[in-house]
């Protein structure tokens, strides 16, 4: 058994299909095909069902493809090791984002990052809260900057500024002259949300104070994976919403006028950066944070007052 062989079995799982996975290994379908029967001999098993298209793992093969991860992400590690201990900022860094912070934050860092430190390649993966703490165990991820707290044992986190809420849109008809808002001036029937998998979502119903089941009986029940699109429907006059402060960035001085402050303390939403406890890249991720509060606008890290809303 050997690596290769680790690798080109993880290849035909993700692809399912021995002539993609084949190519994807830059090799051909042939050596592939060898090698994989040659460790279906070693271990005396079957790892893919060949008679069905596309191909899946037999039983046995789903346990050893996920062990053959784990195998690689540790092998994968002690190159890493070695990097971090000559102090060189390089290499890979695979960053997850949440998407109602990723078009606001990315902007303001990813440039002066990339520029700063030309030896670091980065990628970057936009996914909800749930799908980054397991991408972040499976080492499919190096670091997740998205809104705290985990609340995982096996994940370490860094917080990084605090992010105010604001209302924008139409409030409650005796409450529009208000210049601090509370949430019972919001009319809940038109308050747009977006779409459940996102903590956002969590965040604001916690903020109004709804149930789940309350939310269902808004009269525009118009859920969006998007802030912007929540924007033009609020711009449309179909309703308002909640805003993360970073994303009023973008606004312009017409869009400006319907936004509405919450009384104090401020509602705010913690970010930061969470790695896996067993995390290697500690250069590359302590430069990240550098450049990304060097980035942050001054009024938004220097928060008094505050009340940070729960996820859950």
């Amino acid at each position: 058994m050997n690596i290769q062989q680790l690798e080109y079995i993880i290849a035909v799982d993700k692809y399912r299909h021995f002539l993609k996975a084949s190519q994807a290994c830059y090799i051909t379908q042939a050596t592939l095909s060898g090698m994989i029967k040659k460790l279906e001999e070693e271990l005396n098993v079957v790892l893919f069902d060949r008679s069905k298209h596309p191909v899946v793992p037999t039983d046995v093969g789903k346990k050893i493809v996920a062990q053959a991860k784990i195998a690689l992400r540790e092998t994968n590690r002690i190159k890493e090791i070695v990097t971090e201990d000559s102090g060189d900022i390089k290499g890979v860094i695979k960053i997850g984002i949440i998407p109602s912070l990723a078009p606001y934050l990315l902007p303001l860092f990813i440039a002066d990052f990339t520029n700063t430190y030309k030896d670091i390649k980065v990628i970057i993966n936009e996914m909800t809260t749930e799908k980054i703490k397991q991408k972040l165990k499976e080492g499919f991820i190096d670091v997740a900057i998205l809104a705290l707290p985990m609340k995982d044992k096996e994940l370490i986190e860094d917080t990084l500024f605090f992010e105010e809420f604001f209302h924008y849109g139409e409030l409650n008809a005796n409450s529009c002259k208000k210049k601090f808002i509370l949430p019972k001036d919001i009319n809940l029937n038109k308050l747009l949300l977006l779409e459940e998998g996102h903590c956002l979502r969590d965040q604001i119903l916690n903020l109004c104070e709804l149930r789940v089941k309350d939310s269902k009986d808004l009269r525009i029940e118009y859920q969006s994976g998007s802030i912007e699109t929540l924007k033009l429907m609020v711009d449309l006059n179909l309703g308002s919403t909640i805003l993360p402060e970073l994303s009023l960035l973008t606004l312009d001085a017409k869009q400006k006028e319907k936004l509405n402050s919450f009384s104090a303390p401020s509602p705010v939403r913690e970010i930061g950066l969470v790695c896996y406890s067993n995390y290697v890249k500690k250069n590359l991720i302590k430069a990240l944070k550098k450049c990304i509060l060097d980035a942050i606008p001054d009024k938004v890290l220097t928060k008094k007052d505050i009340c940070i809303v729960p996820i859950k």
